[in-house]
């Protein structure tokens, strides 16, 4: 009968290191950190937005938020990946994991902030409208774009105002595409961020006989990482540090968004 108990109790025992050794596995599981850090790279997940990712002459991915993002993936001994998504899916990317955070000058949304676990803003935004330059003068107000029909980038914040607005649009798979539909005529205007207007547009850009006219909201960016993330409060970590050191003016310098830096 002694045996018995005696083996009852030390089965009991094993049992309880076993749950404990799983529970311990589950709970570091549990971070992105060092999920990241145990297969050594940072995957961003992004799409084609200049000043904040872009690629240069030999296709290497370039902007203010691949180079924070770089530096982030430096300090924590990961390389970094830049992959394209749909950024109407950013939110299935991140939570199948197909990437580990979404930083693409990205607008904080009730949806947003519902959806992914967020970091502090770092920069200021504004959707604007963007038309025609010959057309300028007689769509510098609100109430004078109410009847064009838009172009916006499907599951931006410029979709969800045009939803808001009532406006008459079309959705397309990226903001520059959006530039592409009012260039061709197939679109009276379109509503990008002001960060990426002030790159693309005007003169000396790709688009000189483009403009920006009405600024229709003032917002902020963050990077998205997946609920319950760690990641989103080491990113802040680091965005702070690249403040103090100077770092981060140093990076927007070199894009031209450091106006925009919040203070």
């Amino acid at each position: 009968m002694k045996k018995k108990i005696m083996s009852l109790l030390l089965a009991a025992a094993m049992l309880s290191g076993v749950i404990t050794g799983c529970g311990k596995s589950a709970a570091s599981s549990d971070s992105d950190l060092e999920y990241i850090k145990g297969k050594g790279k940072l995957i961003v997940g992004i799409t084609d937005f200049a000043p904040m990712d872009y690629q240069d002459d030999n296709d290497d991915w370039i902007g203010f938020d691949a180079d924070l993002a770089r530096a982030v993936a430096a300090d924590l001994g990961v390389e970094v990946e830049f992959t394209e998504i749909d950024w109407d899916n950013k939110i299935l990317e991140l939570d199948n994991k197909s990437i580990d955070v979404v930083w693409n000058g990205m607008t904080l949304t009730d949806e947003v902030a519902a959806a992914m676990a967020c970091t502090k803003p770092y920069l200021n935004n504004a959707q604007t409208v963007v038309v025609k330059a010959q057309d300028a003068a007689t769509y510098s107000s609100e109430d004078s774009i109410k009847g064009l029909k838009f172009a916006v980038e499907a599951g931006s914040a410029g979709e969800a105002l045009a939803k808001e607005k009532g406006y008459d649009y079309i959705s397309v798979s990226s903001q520059a595409d959006t530039l592409m539909e009012v260039e061709a005529g197939t679109s009276d205007a379109s509503i990008i961020d002001s960060l990426m207007a002030g790159a693309m547009v005007g003169e000396g850009t790709s688009y000189e006989d483009l403009i920006n006219t009405v600024d229709l909201t003032s917002e902020e960016y963050v990077v998205g990482c997946r609920k319950g993330s760690d990641l989103a409060a080491y990113i802040d970590e680091e965005i702070k540090k690249y403040t103090d050191d100077g770092t981060i003016k140093k990076i927007a310098e070199k894009y031209g968004v450091q106006e925009a830096l919040v203070k």
